[in-house]
């Protein structure tokens, strides 16, 4: 068994709840991680939930993203952060206020459309999950690795 040094302890009980971080990782995917020293998963974060709602954008168009009519996809949607935000309002202001016949080239019909809502709904459901992961980070230097327990035996 190992003793924990002084160091060890207070850098373990510093990172045990990081509010600062979880809030930067709900800003901006990734940031919290980035705030955090874990920059490669950092990128891969803030990659990978761009990736989903830039796709959930250009399947379905801007209308996937619909605070008023698709109330519980929005909520599932809002993790991905004020950039929904920011897709709902330019959906709200600009292309529910158009009349019918323009704002229709904004719009998917049918699957595409929900295949979009799907897409941007997952972004914010991982990304909540990220989230936690910010809030409540594990110690990534004391642990041993699995195949160093293997090689052990």
């Amino acid at each position: 068994m190992t003793r924990m040094t002084p160091s060890r302890a207070d850098s373990a009980s510093t990172r045990a709840f990081q509010p600062l971080a979880a809030i930067l990782a709900w800003v901006v995917p990734g940031l919290g991680h980035w705030y955090l020293g874990q920059r490669v998963r950092a990128l891969r974060i803030a990659s990978g939930i761009a990736v989903l709602i830039l796709g959930g954008l250009l399947i379905g168009g801007v209308d996937v993203v619909d605070s008023k009519e698709d109330r519980l996809w929005f909520i599932a949607q809002m993790g991905g952060g004020p950039v929904v935000l920011a897709i709902d309002t330019l959906n709200l202001k600009y292309v529910k206020s158009q009349p019918e016949s323009e704002a229709a080239s904004w719009r998917a019909l049918g699957h595409v459309n929900s295949v979009g809502t799907l897409s941007i709904g997952l972004a914010g459901m991982m990304n909540v999950v990220v989230i936690l992961d910010a809030l409540y980070p594990r110690a990534r230097g004391g642990r041993r690795s699995r195949r160093a327990e293997d090689e052990s035996v």
